[in-house]
């Protein structure tokens, strides 16, 4: 059985939580990791309930020692690994701290770099021909007022995969970047606003089902004809 790593994952009902259940379906073991045990053990229970495997590790994606610990954990046979981390971090340029600029940087892209890099080596030395997958959003093509850090972040990470993509796609590693434009019918927003409900039903919000969906059509493609980017909205979107 293969193995898939997704580092970023959160409550059971968002991106990150479904694509673990969705690339566990389709016989890989997971690991799933994020920084939050309770949020990780309820996703892998939800997992190996269905019959699948998964299992978690607690991890802090900016600390490398820890980045190193978790591809140690998962082992042999890593095929399939994505990166999915980086809230959303709103703020005035004038207003912030430049602790908070660094620290969306951090969580966005630095830690894009030392995922890719031990997972890349790994891809490199078991001679698997992997695909490693970032989550982008739509702050990955353009700047926003009151989201400079955000966009810097979500900027720079997708000009790193594109990097990836194009310096190891002669060793057959498949290198790809996937923007969210919108909000996601998960978790996090159903969390947060009071009329999901309605926005879920006039088609407003994106279905995460159909987003992980994505995940694995680039991962199943056959390397003469490979996708970098997909983006991805609703028909409501105004973009």
């Amino acid at each position: 059985m293969k193995k898939a790593l997704v580092i970023g994952v959160g409550p059971l009902n968002g991106l990150g939580g479904q694509l673990c259940k969705k690339i566990a379906q389709n016989n890989f073991e997971v690991f799933v990791a994020g920084r939050t045990l309770n949020s990780l053990n309820k996703v892998v229970e939800n997992i190996t309930q269905d019959g699948n495997k998964a299992k978690p590790i607690v991890v802090d994606t900016t600390d490398e020692n820890q980045i190193k610990n978790m591809i140690k954990q998962v082992g042999s046979g890593l095929d399939f690994a994505i990166y999915n981390v980086g809230n959303n971090t709103p703020g005035k340029i004038i207003d912030m701290e430049p602790s908070y600029f660094k620290q969306s940087w951090e969580t966005g892209c630095f830690g894009g770099f030392l995922f890719a890099k031990e997972v890349i080596k790994v891809f490199l030395k078991e001679n698997t021909h992997g695909t490693l997958l970032f989550t982008g959003a739509s702050a990955s093509l353009r700047g926003k007022a009151n989201f400079g850090a955000f966009n810097s972040s979500k900027g720079a990470l997708r000009n790193l995969a594109q990097a990836i993509a194009k310096e190891y796609a002669e060793n057959s590693i498949h290198v790809g970047h996937i923007i969210v434009d919108g909000g996601l019918a998960g978790e996090r927003i159903k969390q947060r606003v009071s009329d999901f409900d309605e926005r879920v039903k006039d088609g407003k919000l994106i279905d995460i089902d159909s987003v992980t969906d994505a995940y694995m059509y680039l991962y199943n493609q056959n390397k003469n004809a490979w996708t970098f980017e997909l983006d991805i909205r609703t028909s409501k979107e105004n973009w």
